[in-house]
């Protein structure tokens, strides 16, 4: 839920920012900004001019919006992967390895308890497999 109110703001950040950008087009436009700024040559109003950037300045803005939600939604997908050592167990959690059941009686409404599966029993009960793993 984090992530979807942190996407929402990048967005409307995004949004506003391309309509400055195509407000600001207008307004060049419409008051010569270069001439008195600058004093470049007056040159006439040209809306067909405006109309063609507002619509090239728009359909950028709906490419970078899609790639945002796109790498906004592989960005969630990649922080959803819990990294576990593969010897003994531990999960990397803020850059601290702790116990697996530690973890999750931490972050989850989950309580742990210990058990065998049928195959750990069977090695056991074979005396291949000892109680320490």
């Amino acid at each position: 839920m984090n992530n979807n109110r942190v996407l929402t703001k990048i967005l409307l950040y995004e949004r506003v920012g391309f309509l400055l950008i195509i407000a600001l087009l207008w307004l060049n436009e419409l008051l010569d900004i270069p001439h008195h700024v600058f004093g470049a040559p007056n040159t006439p109003v040209n809306w067909r001019e405006s109309l063609v950037e507002s619509v090239l300045v728009a359909a950028l803005a709906v490419l970078v919006t899609r790639f945002t939600r796109f790498t906004m939604a592989r960005v969630s997908y990649l922080e959803r992967f819990i990294l576990v050592c593969a010897s003994c167990r531990r999960v990397c959690f803020h850059q601290q390895w702790i116990p697996f059941d530690v973890f999750l009686r931490d972050h989850s409404d989950t309580h742990v308890s210990h058990g065998l599966c049928p195959s750990c029993a069977a090695e056991m009960s074979r005396g291949v497999l000892t109680p320490s793993g």
